[in-house]
C-alpha cells in the first residue's frame, strides 16, 4: 500500500478525476491528489462507482485569492486585552535585553512571532489538529468527519506520514502555508449539509505523536506548535501512555480551552466499561492539570465516541462547529501561549515577598555614614575646632604669650618637628602629608564594604537576574570612589582643618581683645611707675604700681581664660559645620557613583515589573460562550 508520502514528487491524474471533472463540467481542473490508494484502475476497493463522492476528494489550489490574508474585523474585548498583553510582553522583552540572556527570552519571543502570524492571517478560520499515538483511530475521525476518506488508514504502523489538511471553506492558504502542508495534501470535504457547519474550520491529520520514524515526531510539535486547537485521540487501551501525558498533555495544561479529548473505539467497551474508562481518563486529565469543561465552566471538552461506527462523532462535529464559529480559538490559543511564557519568566520578574524595589532611608544613611568614616569627616571636624580654638588663642591671648609664640615659630623651621607644628598652626603652607599605606588600604576596604552594604539592601527579594544587575551597577559606579573620597580628604579636608589668616570671629571678639589691651596696659603703666619711683623720679608709693601690675598680670590671663571658655561653642559649631560640609560632600560622591545608578536600575526593574504585570494580567482565562 502506498503512503501519501511516498509520493512526494507524483502529481497525477487518471480516468476517474477525469470523468469526475467532465460530470462536473470541468470545474474541478488542476486538481492532483487522491486519497489512500494511489493510483488504480477501478479496482473494488477504490469505490470507483461512487464516484460523485470520490470526486469531492480534491486538493485545495490557492484557496482563494488573498493567499489566507483577509481584511481585519473589529477586535473582540478579549482580542483587545490579548493585543495589550503582546503589547507588554513585546515592551517586557525589550526592556530585558541586556539583563537577561536570549535563551531565557527565546520563548517570549517565539510567542511574539508566532502571534504576529497568526493575527496577520485570515480570522474567519480555525486551525484544528488532529493528534494521537499509533493505533488511536485518529485518521479515521479525520476521514469521518470529512465525510470521505482522505487520510490513510490501515494496520501497517505508523500509516500517516506527514500531516494532511481539510478545509471547509476557501481563503485558508496562508494558514496551510504556514504549517508548511504542501499543495498535494490539501483537500475538501463532501459538500454536504453536515459540512456546512463546519464551514471556516480547517482540520490537520498529524502523524503518530509515539511514531518510530523522528521526522512523524518532528511534523507533530511544529505543527501543535501552530495550530488553534488540538483534538487529542486516544484508545482503551493507551489513554494512559505517559508519552501522551508527560510530553504533551502536561506541559499544554493551560491550552485547556482550546483542547479536545476523544476517547475512540467505545465500541469495543462492553456495558458501563466506556463510562468508566471515561471517568479514569478525567481523572488522568486533572492531575495534569488540565481543566475540564465540565458544568458550563470553560475548558478541555472530553467525549467518547467511535469513529468506525459514527457513534459520538455527530456530537463532536456539532462541537467543533461551534467552537469554529466563535472564531475565538485563535485569540484563546495566544493568550494561553501567552500565559505559558508569563508562568516561565515569573520567577525573573517576581520575588515573592519583596515589599518594594528601593533604598531605604536607613540603608542611605548607614551607607554615608560608612563614607564620611571612610573620608575622616569626623576626625576632620575635631581639627577644625582645635584650629578654631587656636586662632582665637592667637587672639585673645596676652602679649607676652603671642610674643612667645613668634619666639617659637622663628626657631621651630629648624627642625622637622617644628616644620610640621608650623604646617599645623598655618604658618607656612598648609600641605597635608600622605596618609601611611595602611590607612588608605583601610579607608577603601570601608569603601567596599560600605557598597556591598547598600547593594546587599537593595537587592533583597529581587529576583536573581536583576539582583546581579544591581550588584554590578554597584560595583561599577565604586571603581572610582576611593579616589575621588580622597581628593574630597586632600582638598576640602584640608581647607576645614586648617581655617585661613583670618577665621570668621564671634561678635565678642574685638572686646575680648580690648580688654586684653587694657590687662596689658596697667601692667606697662604700673611697671613705669615703679620704675620712676625706683629711679626717684616719682614719689614712691609702692602699692598703687604693683596693684595695678597686679591687676594687668592676673587680668591678661583671666581674659584669655574666659575668651577660651567663650569660644567653646563657636569653635565646636565651626567643627561641627566642617565636618558636616566634609560629609555631604562625600555622601554627594556616593550619591552619584552608586546610589543614582543603583536607584536607576531599580527603577528599570519596576518598569519591567510593571510590564510584567500587564502581560501576567489576563492570566485569568478568556471567557468562552463553548459548554
Amino acid at each position: 500500500m502506498t503512503s501519501l508520502a511516498d509520493r512526494t514528487e507524483d502529481r497525477w491524474d487518471d480516468g476517474l478525476i477525469a470523468r469526475s471533472r467532465r460530470a462536473r463540467g470541468g470545474a474541478a481542473d488542476g486538481l492532483d491528489g487522491l486519497g489512500e490508494h494511489g493510483e488504480c484502475d477501478g479496482c473494488d476497493e477504490c469505490g470507483e462507482g461512487d464516484e460523485g463522492d470520490e470526486a469531492l476528494v480534491r486538493a485545495v489550489s490557492g484557496a482563494g485569492n488573498d493567499g489566507g490574508k483577509s481584511a481585519t474585523p473589529p477586535l473582540s474585548p478579549e482580542g483587545q486585552a490579548l493585543r495589550l498583553r503582546l503589547d507588554a510582553l513585546r515592551q517586557l522583552v525589550g526592556l530585558s535585553r541586556t539583563r537577561l540572556d536570549g535563551k531565557t527570552l527565546a520563548e517570549a519571543g517565539r510567542v511574539l512571532d508566532e502571534a504576529a502570524a497568526r493575527r496577520g492571517l485570515s480570522p474567519q478560520h480555525t486551525v484544528v489538529a488532529i493528534a494521537g499515538a499509533t493505533g488511536s483511530g485518529k485518521s479515521t475521525l479525520f476521514n469521518s468527519l470529512a465525510g470521505v476518506q482522505i487520510s490513510e488508514t490501515g494496520l501497517r504502523r505508523p500509516t500517516t506520514a506527514a500531516p494532511i489538511a481539510c478545509s471547509w471553506s476557501d481563503g485558508a492558504a496562508g494558514l496551510l502555508d504556514r504549517l508548511e502542508i504542501p499543495g498535494r495534501l490539501r483537500r475538501r470535504p463532501r459538500e454536504t449539509s453536515e459540512a456546512e457547519a463546519l464551514r471556516g474550520m480547517v482540520l490537520v491529520d498529524l502523524p503518530d505523536l509515539d511514531s518510530a520514524v523522528g521526522a512523524h515526531r518532528d511534523h507533530v510539535d511544529r505543527v501543535l506548535a501552530l495550530v488553534d486547537a488540538v483534538v487529542w485521540v486516544v484508545d482503551p487501551e493507551k489513554y494512559a501512555d505517559a508519552v501522551l501525558h508527560e510530553r504533551y498533555l502536561r506541559p499544554l495544561a493551560g491550552h485547556a480551552e482550546v483542547t479536545f479529548v476523544v476517547l475512540n473505539q467505545v465500541d469495543r467497551l462492553p456495558g458501563e466499561a466506556a463510562d468508566l474508562v471515561l471517568d479514569d481518563l478525567r481523572r488522568l486529565l486533572d492531575e495534569d492539570g488540565i481543566a475540564l469543561g465540565e458544568h458550563e465552566e470553560p475548558g478541555a471538552t472530553v467525549l467518547g465516541l467511535s469513529a468506525l461506527t459514527g457513534e459520538g462523532v455527530g456530537e463532536l462535529r456539532e462541537l467543533l462547529g461551534q467552537f469554529t464559529q466563535e472564531r475565538g480559538a485563535a485569540t484563546r490559543r495566544i493568550s494561553a501561549d501567552v500565559d505559558r511564557a508569563a508562568v516561565r519568566l515569573r520567577p525573573l520578574y517576581v520575588a515573592d515577598g519583596h515589599s518594594g524595589p528601593e533604598i531605604g532611608e536607613a540603608a542611605r544613611a548607614e551607607f554615608e555614614d560608612r563614607l564620611a568614616e571612610a573620608v575622616g569627616a569626623y576626625a576632620a571636624g575635631l581639627a577644625a575646632e582645635r584650629a578654631w580654638r587656636r586662632n582665637a588663642g592667637k587672639a585673645c591671648g596676652t602679649p607676652w604669650l603671642r610674643l612667645w609664640r613668634w619666639y617659637e615659630g622663628r626657631r621651630a623651621p629648624r627642625t622637622l618637628a617644628g616644620l610640621a607644628a608650623l604646617a599645623a598652626i598655618g604658618g607656612r603652607g598648609t600641605t597635608v602629608p600622605e596618609a601611611p599605606v595602611e590607612v588608605e588600604v583601610t579607608a577603601r576596604q570601608r569603601v567596599e564594604q560600605a557598597v556591598r552594604a547598600v547593594a546587599d539592601e537593595a537587592v533583597t527579594g529581587l529576583p536573581e537576574p536583576w539582583a546581579q544587575a544591581v550588584r554590578e551597577t554597584a560595583v561599577r559606579g565604586a571603581e572610582r570612589l576611593p579616589e575621588a573620597l580622597d581628593e574630597l580628604a586632600v582638598t576640602l579636608g584640608a581647607a576645614v582643618a586648617v581655617p585661613s589668616v583670618k577665621p570668621p570671629r564671634p561678635t565678642w571678639w574685638p572686646a575680648a581683645v580690648l580688654g586684653q589691651a587694657a590687662m596689658t596696659l596697667l601692667q606697662i603703666y604700673g611697671g613705669l611707675w615703679l620704675l620712676g619711683q625706683i629711679i626717684g623720679v616719682l614719689e614712691p608709693r609702692l602699692l598703687p604700681p604693683v596693684l595695678l601690675m597686679v591687676a594687668g598680670i592676673i587680668g591678661g590671663p583671666l581674659v584669655e581664660w574666659a575668651c577660651s571658655i567663650a569660644a567653646r561653642g563657636p569653635a565646636r559649631r565651626y567643627g561641627q559645620d566642617a565636618e558636616r560640609r566634609l560629609r555631604q560632600a562625600a555622601a554627594g560622591c556616593g550619591r552619584g557613583r552608586v546610589l543614582e545608578p543603583v536607584a536607576a536600575e531599580l527603577l528599570r526593574y519596576r518598569e519591567v515589573r510593571e510590564q510584567y504585570a500587564a502581560v501576567a494580567a489576563g492570566g485569568t482565562k478568556l471567557s468562552t460562550t463553548r459548554q
